[in-house]
Order: C-alpha cells, then sequence, then structure tokens
C-alpha cells in the first residue's frame, strides 16, 4: 500500500462494492471523499447530476485518485428497453461527468479507476480471457465498450485502468441476492446446463484488489482493462450447489435455459447462461494476493 495518505474521491460510494471500498481505503488511513445524488448529509460528500449539469471542477482538486462505480444495477429485472437504456446511459453519464471535470481541473488526477464488467466479453465458451481480450457481442458487451471509451477519454497525464469486474459473491447483494430468497425456498437448482463459466470474485477481494490498485506502488505502472475475477475458474453448477450446501437446504431441481429465457428474456443469456472464462493475469502480476482462491470459499464467507 502507499507510505502516504492518498486523497480519493469515489463516485458510486453507496452502492454494494463503494460502500466497503470506502471504509477499507478510510481504516488504511486514506482521505475519501465521495459524490452523491442526494442532499450531502457530511463535509466529505458532494452533490452531483450526472447527465443533468457539469461536476464543479474544485470538486477533484487535491484528488489523486478518482473512482468510478457509479451505474444503475443490471440486477434489477425484468430488463425493459427503458432501463436498459437507463443502464447504459447510468455509467456513461457518470464518466463523461467525472472526463469532463477533470478537463476542466487545474490538477487533474494522476489515475482514474473506471468500472465496467466481465459483460464486455460477451459470451464466449471456448476462450481463456486474459485483461487485453477483445470485446464480445450483445447488449452488456455494448454497454461497457461504450462506457469504456468514455473513461478512455480522460485528459492526457490521466492514468486509466478499467476494472472489468465478474460476478461479485458476498453478503447483501451481488451474485447472491436472487440465489439466497430463492434457495431458502427449497428451489435451489442448476441454471441451464451449470456448466457455464461464472467470473466470479469475492466482494473481499473487489474490494482488497480495487484499494490494491488505487494505492500500491507495486501497481503504479498498470492500466488499461484489470479483469477482477477469481483465480480459479468456476463454473454456475459450483456456485449455486454450494450457496444450498451453507443454507442446508436440498438441491434437487435444474431449471432449462428455455425456462430463463421465457422469464429473464435477454438477461438470462447475458447474465446466468453466458461463458467467461476470465483469468486476472494483470492483478496477479501486479502483486496483489486473493483472499479467495475458489469459489466456495467467497460462497462460505458470504454466510
Amino acid at each position: 500500500m502507499s507510505t502516504q495518505p492518498l486523497s480519493i474521491l469515489v463516485a458510486g460510494a453507496s452502492g454494494f462494492i463503494g460502500t466497503p471500498l470506502v471504509h477499507a481505503l478510510r481504516k488504511a488511513g486514506h482521505h475519501v471523499t465521495t459524490l452523491t445524488r442526494s442532499e450531502p448529509r457530511t463535509a466529505t460528500a458532494f452533490r452531483w447530476s450526472p447527465g443533468t449539469r457539469p461536476l464543479d471542477p474544485a470538486v477533484l482538486d487535491g484528488a489523486d485518485v478518482v473512482i468510478n462505480l457509479a451505474g444503475a444495477n443490471i440486477g434489477k429485472l425484468p430488463w425493459t428497453d427503458s432501463y436498459k437504456q437507463q443502464i447504459l446511459d447510468s455509467r456513461v453519464q457518470a464518466t463523461d461527468t467525472l472526463v469532463e471535470a477533470m478537463r476542466r481541473a487545474a490538477n487533474p488526477p494522476a489515475l482514474f479507476l473506471s468500472g465496467s464488467a466481465s459483460g464486455v466479453y460477451g459470451d464466449r465458451p471456448t476462450d481463456v480471457l486474459d485483461d487485453d481480450a477483445a470485446a464480445g457481442s450483445g447488449f452488456l458487451a455494448d454497454v461497457c465498450t461504450k462506457w469504456e471509451a468514455a473513461a478512455t477519454a480522460a485528459p492526457e497525464g490521466v492514468r486509466v485502468v478499467l476494472l472489468r469486474t465478474g460476478i461479485v459473491v458476498g453478503q447483501g447483494g451481488g451474485a447472491l441476492a436472487p440465489l439466497v430468497p430463492l434457495t431458502k425456498a427449497g428451489l435451489g437448482s442448476k441454471l441451464g446446463t451449470g456448466g457455464q463459466f461464472w467470473p466470479w470474485i469475492a466482494l473481499e477481494d473487489e474490494v482488497g484488489a480495487i484499494v490494491h490498485l488505487a494505492t500500491s506502488p507495486d501497481a503504479a505502472q498498470v492500466s488499461g482493462p484489470v479483469n477482477l475475477a477469481g483465480p480459479e475458474p468456476s463454473v454456475a453448477d459450483r456456485i449455486t450447489k454450494r450457496v444450498a450446501q451453507d443454507l442446508h437446504r436440498p438441491y434437487l431441481l435444474g431449471v432449462p435455459a428455455f425456462a430463463l429465457r421465457l422469464v429473464l428474456r435477454q438477461a438470462a443469456d447475458e447474465m446466468l447462461l453466458s461463458n467467461q472464462q476470465m483469468v486476472p493475469r494483470k492483478l496477479e502480476e501486479s502483486g496483489y494476493t486473493f483472499r479467495h482462491r475458489y469459489a466456495e470459499s467467497a460462497v462460505d464467507a458470504a454466510f
């Protein structure tokens, strides 16, 4: 970690990842300010309205690092046409707003960590996906491609890292949010064949990796896309089965792909049935040590 406290601005600070991230950064001694769409409740929070009005560049004064996790929840279903537009706009507009403020800032930050997701790769059943693998096709791939393009428009001199986050496994949200109530109700089941690779990452490692990339001297040369996924690949069935085991509930059913598509439409293929065998090469090469190397460990830690 950095030997000197850093000034870090976080957008999306109240979310599933942002909340523990802010806590971890402050615990490590860094000065953290946040952006909020509601009325600020503390002196370290600033109000913003992406897509409506520019962000005062003075908010960035003194910031060493900007971390952008803002965006509408893709787990909110169904994906209507209007909500799909919101998923895209919320990410691109937030990123555009931050980048424009950097352009107008007297002293822009040295580092911009901007969100992206495993969805950028699309469905790739036969590929092992390195950090620099090309984008795939589909709705989420299109969203992530535009999101990343907005971030890489940051002014010259700002090092940009794109956080290609996988399926986050942790308590209170992420991948487990829809699985836990269904499993508790005795409806734990294999999704499709269950053999599709899910690019899982424990919430603890998602936060730890972002802290590492933002503050560690070992990560000072990292730029561009970085895969945030566990080091040992896992298929979906291992994760859903482990949830049932940890909750001491039956795991007897199987939901065929056609049934998932009937209920969830496009979201079924893009979120549950797609294959993305991501490998976190850049993250490990920069010296990050995973707390949870296996998906089962990540699930266990969430309960």
